[in-house]
């Protein structure tokens, strides 16, 4: 191996380590990359001019060395929702402390072909795996029928034969708040429902089903809109609540629309109607009243989906399907209508 010494630059390179530690580049990227061949002195000696020399390799050497670019790439639907952006943030400080870097791509309305323009644009890129956030019905059907070549994760509560699958229990998640209110007395509970393209929109609307039906009272008043706080104002505003004591919104932002929207009525909240949000949003605890809602656990979310991943891309082809529990948080929006 030649010794004459590489020209210093600002950065260290893997040639600068080789040449300190006295062995070819090679062997300082086979020491990086964990290769079982390297004896132990060479180890350490090359550990320690890395260490000297502050020396961080590059993703793109890593990558010729392993074939892999450590990079995650995500589709993510509706990244102004609460749930897609903390889910995208708790991935990404996952992927972080793994080594890993996160590339995303925001579809919108036209999710089936944004849907496809996107996973051609991140496998471009040379992403080991993708994950897909927050996925409607029709966009995981055009991922479907474009199959792509990479291990691909799913956030979403159900399992699916054709993917790994991680996320939060929303079904349980609504039973937890429909059974809150019925352990308080309510009987007649409506439910504003999120968008029905959206699978965490069904599952929440499923729970609100199950959960009356097992407790055997008459299923509430159904309106399904969109995930905002126009639409639950707009609903409160207009709809004749007839002998609904109870509403369960889809979201935090839907309650509180209903709140505004009932209250401008003159319909107190909670002792004529009590609401309960889904989310938990940062400032829930400081709606006018706080709001009572589900809380879901988006870092512990995004590490369980950074796992997964990995497990993906290390091989393990077979489709999994983990789900996080939500609670619920009871705080001032709901009351007991025990005996009244």
């Amino acid at each position: 191996m030649s010794r004459n010494h590489p020209p210093m630059r600002q950065q260290p390179s893997m040639y600068d380590v080789a040449y300190r530690a006295g062995v070819s580049h090679m062997t300082v990227s086979r020491v990086i990359n964990g290769h079982s061949s390297i004896r132990e002195a060479t180890r350490s000696r090359v550990l320690q001019a890395i260490e000297e020399m502050q020396y961080t390799p590059s993703s793109i050497a890593r990558a010729l060395a392993t074939r892999r670019t450590r990079r995650i790439g995500v589709v993510i639907d509706e990244t102004v929702q609460n749930g897609p952006n903390n889910t995208l943030r708790a991935l990404e400080k996952a992927a972080r402390g793994f080594g890993y870097a996160v590339s995303a791509f925001s579809i919108g309305d036209d999710s089936d072909s944004q849907m496809d323009s996107g996973v051609r644009e991140l496998v471009a890129q040379g992403v080991d795996a993708l994950c897909i956030i927050a996925p409607r019905a029709s966009s995981l059907d055009t991922l479907r029928r474009r199959s792509p070549a990479l291990p691909t994760i799913v956030i979403k509560a159900e399992a699916d034969s054709d993917w790994h699958t991680v996320g939060m229990d929303q079904r349980a998640g609504a039973r937890l708040a429909v059974e809150h209110l019925i352990a308080g007395g309510h009987r007649s509970i409506a439910h504003l429902a999120g968008p029905q393209d959206w699978y965490d929109a069904r599952e929440r609307d499923q729970g609100w089903q199950e959960a009356q039906d097992e407790a055997g009272l008459t299923r509430g008043l159904r309106i399904a809109g969109d995930w905002t706080s126009d639409f639950g104002y707009d609903v409160a505003k207009t709809t004749d609540w007839g002998d609904t004591t109870a509403i369960f919104a889809a979201n935090d932002q839907i309650a509180l629309g209903a709140i505004h929207g009932l209250q401008e009525r003159g319909i107190d909240v909670p002792s004529q109607i009590s609401i309960v949000g889904f989310d938990d949003l940062s400032d829930a605890r400081h709606f006018l009243p706080p709001l009572t809602t589900v809380r879901q656990d988006f870092e512990a979310l995004g590490k369980l989906a950074l796992q997964q991943i990995i497990d993906a891309i290390e091989g393990d082809i077979d489709p999994t399907h983990d789900t996080i529990e939500p609670v619920l948080t009871v705080r001032n929006s709901t009351r007991s209508r025990r005996g009244k």
